[in-house]
């Protein structure tokens, strides 16, 4: 996207780092408290007893800066956001910036995972203010008709280094707004068309290719390190590491498809899923995945836990065990959804969205161990403990001398050859000092968790749960999909039967988004998959019947991010960038292409095909930015299969048979569903094609078909074909 810079406001902005954390909500209930108190995002309730007269963004803030003419000044974070924390304690719990604040501006707050759509709009802003950097917390300022005309990020409370501080730059936005309002609304209706303009891009139009992902792959190679795995750019040294899981995903498929001649592809996955497990960015005790790695080695992490992360990198490891039949690849899998169900998912059935990097103040604590620690509650098994997972006297964790993130330094096997120790009985003993650290730890102050349920990020866990119960068999994961599956449905809907975006303690409000019903309604037919209970397919159609009804241009054929009824806003996005998580229009494709043929109606894997091509643009010029679209893109051009298994009864070992051969192939380019009596009359109803397929010699039998059309019905798992 081109950079367009504003003269005036670029005298006014000045960005500051990225974000990571926050700290749980004030639990002072004598302070006063502003318009946040009756929120449910812990986020904004941590903002309630500020001195800023803060207001969530609504009609009661809006029509307020209108009547009296202010700027809004609008301030946009998360919960997991370290820099938000330390900005509202340096300035929003200052008392005299605070009555600045209020006298010059109506003061908003949003959460962007509550409200990703203002977060989208006013981060395009920023971007474009800064020379493409943003971050959070986002610092915005908006005309009365929400045009924005100067913003950054986070900013210090004084004047500091060359950079004017808070203080000093409100006193200014507020000067130029009585001295030189008409020229700030001249800068604000250029950057507000400039953004109508980028954000609602029309369609480029094109055919589907295979050499999208070849292209994707080749700048994918261009920015991977070769050495430890990961992506980034050697000139800041490769750090800090994010996980990518649509890259990975991208070159597992792109290896798949083209074996013989790409083996690169597969040993940077391999490398990268290695040193990322090993490392401290993956949680060595209770399971999961830390946001990020702020060095190069993946060893220590920026603590914060996030639901999405997890969720992504699950399915991930699990498509490498599928390639590679490394059953290292599904541990990480289960310890990964074993943390989810322990630690994340609501007594109600629904998962939450994250936990803060700090305890007590200080970033990590929970997570790290000291050696003397350690020594006195492992006793003889400390030693061989401590080469395993790297515990030294000086430790490794700058915040806390002498304090160590646990990371596999030495293998097992290792460390038993070194000791003369057996192997078997070495990993007996260390497997019950892991349980222990672990009860230990969790006496600790736990980091606080954002227990707010997003739509979306529940649909990736139902999904992530899905997988990992078709491929490891454990029922456990089924059943925590089930539970997160019938929440959604049960309690996250309006009362016209519409998907609502957030849930919190007996809550859900908010008009949902594309991704939530992309990713619940992808969540679901992964879920159908796995037990072929029609309600999962049911409310899977009715949520692509919703996006095609509301979220779909019917001229250009591609998505819009909000509904067709949604809140107008300054402008209305076609998002298919990705940035933690994959773009709802990458999963709203797939989910319209797997959709379509588990209800064998080629109309909806239409809708599919057409939204890729009118993506021709960004897939054929930019495919890196939009890595999970070329998923659907791979498997359309792979002829695509339906596999109807007809059975006498799902638990039967000839329909686990045939299950497990299905399951298990990789790249996944077909759908599965079996009707047996249990739920054939509800089935069929909802699939009319499914009609007429009988069990041949009272034996499972399975029909390979496309879209209605089938080849002759098999018997024996082996003579499936779907090549």
């Amino acid at each position: 996207m081109p950079i367009c810079r504003f003269a005036f406001v670029a005298a006014l902005v000045a960005a500051g780092p990225g974000c990571a954390q926050v700290s749980p909500p004030h639990a002072t209930p004598k302070r006063p408290m502003n318009h946040l108190a009756r929120e449910t995002s812990p986020y904004l309730l941590s903002h309630r007893h500020n001195p800023v007269d803060w207001y969530p963004w609504g009609a009661e803030a809006l029509a307020k800066a209108k009547r009296e003419n202010k700027p809004i000044f609008l301030s946009i974070g998360y919960s997991a956001c370290h820099w938000c924390h330390v900005m509202e304690r340096e300035s929003f719990e200052n008392a005299a910036i605070a009555k600045r604040m209020n006298e010059l501006f109506v003061n908003i707050k949003v959460d962007r995972e509550e409200r990703p759509d203002l977060d989208e709009i006013y981060m395009a802003a920023v971007l474009q203010l800064n020379d493409g950097h943003g971050g959070w917390p986002m610092s915005v300022w908006l005309t009365p008709d929400l045009k924005p005309f100067a913003g950054g990020t986070y900013f210090p409370p004084e004047d500091a280094h060359g950079r004017r501080g808070f203080k000093g730059y409100i006193e200014l936005i507020g000067k130029a707004w009585q001295e030189r309002r008409a020229e700030l609304q001249g800068h604000g209706d250029k950057l507000a068309a400039f953004l109508v303009r980028s954000l609602g891009r029309p369609a480029q139009k094109g055919k589907l290719d295979a050499s999208f992902q070849k292209a994707a792959r080749a700048e994918s190679q261009g920015r991977w390190d070769a050495q430890l795995g990961g992506f980034g750019s050697a000139t800041s040294g490769f750090r800090p590491k994010f996980p990518h899981a649509s890259e990975l995903s991208m070159l597992l498929r792109h290896h798949a498809r083209h074996r013989d001649s790409d083996k690169d592809s597969l040993a940077h996955v391999e490398r990268t899923l290695e040193h990322m497990r090993r490392g401290g960015i993956h949680d060595q005790l209770g399971g999961g995945f830390h946001r990020y790695s702020v060095d190069r080695e993946w060893l220590v992490p920026h603590f914060e836990k996030m639901l999405y992360d997890n969720a992504l990198l699950v399915q991930i490891y699990l498509e490498a065990h599928l390639l590679t039949g490394k059953s290292v690849y599904r541990q990480v899998a289960a310890t990964t959804l074993d943390y989810l169900l322990r630690e994340m998912q609501d007594p109600a059935g629904g998962f939450y969205s994250a936990t803060d990097a700090d305890s007590e103040g200080v970033e990590g604590k929970f997570f790290v161990w000291s050696k003397r620690e350690t020594d006195a509650l492992l006793g003889d098994d400390a030693a061989p403990f401590a080469a395993v997972y790297g515990i030294t006297e000086q430790g490794n964790w700058h915040e806390m001398p002498g304090q160590t993130v646990l990371s596999i330094q030495k293998s097992e096997a290792e460390v038993a050859v070194a000791t003369g120790v057996d192997a078997e009985a070495l990993g007996r003993r260390l497997a019950a000092a892991r349980q222990k650290l672990l009860a230990v730890r969790a006496k600790r102050v736990a980091p606080h968790t954002d227990d707010k349920v997003l739509a979306a990020w529940n649909g990736m866990a139902i999904a992530a749960l899905a997988r990992g119960y078709q491929v490891t068999g454990e029922v456990r994961y089924l059943d925590g999909a089930r539970r997160a599956a019938g929440f959604v449905l049960e309690q996250m809907r309006d009362p016209k039967g519409r998907l609502l975006r957030t849930w919190r303690r007996g809550t859900a409000k908010l008009q949902a988004y594309l991704e939530d019903h992309a990713f619940v309604a992808d969540g679901l037919l992964h879920l159908f998959e796995c037990d072929f209970d029609p309600r999962w397919l049911a409310a899977a159609k009715d949520l692509l019947d919703a996006m095609h009804a509301h979220f779909r241009d019917p001229k250009a054929g591609d998505f819009w991010f909000t509904a067709d009824d949604h809140e107008q806003l300054l402008a209305r996005s076609k998002s298919v960038q990705e940035g933690s998580i994959p773009s709802g229009a990458a999963v709203a494709i797939q989910a319209f292409a797997r959709g379509g043929m588990l209800l064998a109606d080629p109309k909806l894997t239409d809708v599919a095909r057409t939204a890729l091509e009118a993506n021709h643009g960004y897939l054929s010029r930019y495919p890196s930015y939009v890595m999970s679209m070329l998923e659907p893109v791979d498997l359309l051009l792979h002829d695509p299969k339906e596999v109807v298994l007809i059975a006498n009864d799902l638990a039967a070992a000839e329909t686990r048979a045939f299950l497990e051969v299905l399951r298990r192939r990789f790249p996944v380019g077909h759908v599965i569903t079996v009707v047996h009596p249990g739920n054939r009359e509800r089935l069929l109803a909802l699939v009319p094609a499914h009609r007429g397929k009988e069990m041949r010699q009272g034996r499972c039998t399975a029909y390979v078909c496309r879209f209605g059309t089938c080849l002759e019905p098999v018997t024996r798992p082996q003579d499936v074909r779907l090549d």
